[in-house]
């Protein structure tokens, strides 16, 4: 097997993987305020917020590996074929 259809392989492996942490990190955040003004009440309210705050940051590091990932792969492509291009001119 050629090196070009794993690369493609990888390349959308990992897109497929950022694009899961996106949405799971939307679906948490879609309902999530900006501010939250709690009177005596507003104790649950809180505790869910923190909560929310809480899932978003663990997720948030492995959403910057994932970001990485696709960027590097991205380049790996393109370097390919810009090679691939630059032999076939010569």
């Amino acid at each position: 097997m050629s090196a070009v259809p794993v690369m493609w392989i990888v390349w959308a492996g990992v897109a497929l993987i950022l694009l899961i942490l996106l949405g799971y990190r939307g679906t948490l955040t879609m309902h999530e305020e900006d501010q939250l003004f709690l009177g005596s009440n507003g104790s649950n309210q809180e505790l869910e917020q923190n909560a929310l705050l809480l899932k978003v940051q663990k997720i948030t590091p492995w959403v910057r590996v994932a970001i990485a990932a696709t960027c590097l792969m991205s380049a790996v492509l393109v370097a390919y074929y810009v090679m691939e291009a630059v032999k076939n001119l010569g």
